[in-house]
């Protein structure tokens, strides 16, 4: 049977605010955006959220004067298909009160696949209400619908995707609520038996009853680094049971056995053994890496493999997390972003260890200007080459007042894919800073990506510490075809885990089937790749989560393509 193609919508029109509020830009569906911005360059994304009634604003529950260290962290997103239209819904992570432990719902927003969303309400019972922090997307129970997990500052929630966008919270009778501050989390296949765990990261030790005073002179008070408190925290892994109960066993698979401040997590088989690893960003202590062994444990093997510290043996503030075969030698690579004044760390992946090769990215100098959080590998323009969008916000105020309200707003980066030196791709960065007509400045945590109106490109979800959410709709004048691929198991479900291989032309392009990457956020299962100039992809060589491989194709470019389990050669 050849895999199912449907070609995208036709282009929308829409008026979408800009972030000034100052002037109307048109949101017009893939048309090019060759219009220069204010000072050069060409827009890659414009600003749509209140125009596409994505009206979020996060509070932080920041009293001046007093700084309680969750605050600036927070908080997390999701783009996933809520209600099984076959769209892109949006889910934002709300934080509330520190001292109460939360306050208002988490949203949901459902897409109408017209290019606007609307807030499904308390009745979609999406709404936890804890102090959030971030989400992880994936079908636990194997019906076919993706299923969220909210992680908190204490309990956190598991919600049931009861389809239609309606949720069920079952935290209590599946037995994942734990009790620390956690922040990222991935479902993932960790022991192989074909439905998904949930492992979890968790950031430190924390209490409003122990809180630390931390100063900045000149500036006085301000929010403590989490080395201040010296607790860092150890992970926690929940085996599914397959009866919608899961059990935690961090302490016999050996995850008890260290500690770190945990901020970004990313599964994926880098060392192609068939079985996935899990990558821990730690922030401000050695970064992990978790390799599953025969008897059910997980060895790690950071420091042995080279992506522990940097290449002078320090440990950054590891936040947002991405991978992707950059040098498509057929292995993933590892690309953590950090705080202002440190490079950010890419770990190529040499096959039996990662090498810290930073500077051939060009990434050295740049990344060091300002604070990374999320994060993602993706081609926005379709040229075949990877660009890498960073979702940017300080945790310390800068040593001069800044002239906007929010001292610690940063603008977020766009740098584009460039021919390299043979080993992989460059990044330089694209101006407007952003993409953006306007740089838009914020405190940016979370980002999640994906195609929100079906046109063919890659859209960005930002949320930002005490502002509204950023909706950043792909204009991008393109460069080449591409292909979109969701890969489906028998029953229906995204195949997380998944291992596929494209043959276009000369190109051989790997890419692994997740949702949880960059920081706090679920991104969109469906692989998405630029083609440049190649009209079409020969040959899809699928290896399923289970071990069994299919082979599709040929499949047309400049469309969405599905590959469900079975149906292959």
């Amino acid at each position: 049977m050849p895999p199912r193609s449907t070609r995208p919508p036709l282009p929308l029109l829409l008026l979408c605010l800009g972030y000034a509020a100052t002037h109307l830009v048109a949101c017009a569906g893939d048309a090019p955006a060759t219009d220069a911005a204010p000072g050069g360059g060409v827009v890659w994304f414009e600003e749509c959220a209140l125009a596409s009634g994505l009206d979020f604003e996060h509070l932080s529950g920041h009293v001046p004067g007093r700084y309680l260290f969750p605050e600036i962290m927070s908080s997390g997103c999701a783009l996933f298909d809520a209600d099984g239209d076959g769209d892109l819904d949006a889910y934002l992570v709300q934080g509330g009160s520190v001292p109460s432990g939360g306050g208002a719902p988490n949203q949901l927003f459902l897409n109408r696949g017209d290019g606007h969303f609307e807030n499904a309400g308390a009745e979609s019972g999406a709404g936890d209400g804890g102090y959030g922090m971030g989400v992880a997307s994936g079908d636990f129970d194997g019906d076919g619908d993706l299923d969220l997990y909210v992680t908190n500052l204490g309990p956190n929630a598991l919600l049931r995707n009861e389809g239609g966008g309606r949720f069920v919270d079952v935290t209590l009778a599946a037995g994942v609520a734990g009790e620390r501050w956690s922040a990222s989390s991935a479902f993932v296949d960790y022991d192989q038996d074909g439905d998904l765990d949930l492992f979890v990261a968790n950031y430190i030790y924390w209490s409003v009853d122990a809180e630390l005073e931390c100063l900045d002179p000149p500036r006085g008070a301000t929010y403590c680094s989490p080395k201040s408190y010296e607790a860092p925290a150890p992970d926690s892994l929940y085996q599914n049971q397959g009866n919608g109960r899961f059990r935690d066993v961090s302490d016999e698979v050996g995850l008890r056995a260290r500690f770190g401040n945990g901020l970004g997590v990313l599964c994926a088989d880098f060392d192609a053994d068939g079985a996935p690893e899990i990558f821990v960003a730690n922030d401000g202590t050695p970064n992990q890496y978790w390799d599953p062994g025969p008897d059910g444990t997980l060895a790690e093997r950071a420091t042995l493999l080279g992506c522990a510290v940097d290449e002078q043996g320090r440990a950054k503030a590891g936040m947002g997390v991405a991978a992707a075969d950059l040098d498509e030698d057929g292995d993933e690579d590892l690309l953590v972003v950090n705080l202002t004044g440190e490079s950010d760390s890419y770990y190529r992946n040499d096959g039996r260890y990662f090498s810290d090769r930073t500077p051939l990215l060009g990434l050295g100098a740049v990344s060091r200007q300002r604070t990374r959080f999320g994060v993602a590998l993706r081609d926005f323009d379709h040229d075949g080459r990877l660009d890498l969008y960073q979702a940017n916000g300080r945790v310390t105020q800068p040593s001069e007042p800044p002239p906007q309200a929010d001292e610690f707003a940063e603008e977020n980066m766009l740098l584009r894919g460039v021919p390299g030196s043979g080993q992989g791709p460059r990044f330089e960065e694209h101006l407007p800073r952003g993409g953006t007509a306007t740089p838009l400045r914020a405190t940016s945590r979370a980002a999640a990506f994906g195609d929100i109106d079906g046109d063919g490109d890659i859209d960005v979800l930002v949320h930002n510490r005490d502002g509204r959410a950023h909706l950043l709709r792909n204009v991008a004048p393109k460069a080449g075809h591409w292909v979109s691929l969701r890969l489906v198991d028998a029953k229906g479900a995204d195949a997380l885990g998944a291992v596929l291989t494209a043959s276009a032309a000369e190109r051989r392009i790997r890419r692994e089937v997740r949702t949880a990457e960059s920081y706090c956020a679920a991104s969109d299962p469906r692989v998405h790749l630029g083609l440049g100039p190649i009209e079409g992809v020969d040959e899809v060589v699928v290896r399923w989560p289970d071990g069994s491989q299919e082979r599709f194709g040929p499949l047309a470019a400049d469309e969405a393509h599905e590959l469900r389990q079975g149906t292959g050669r």
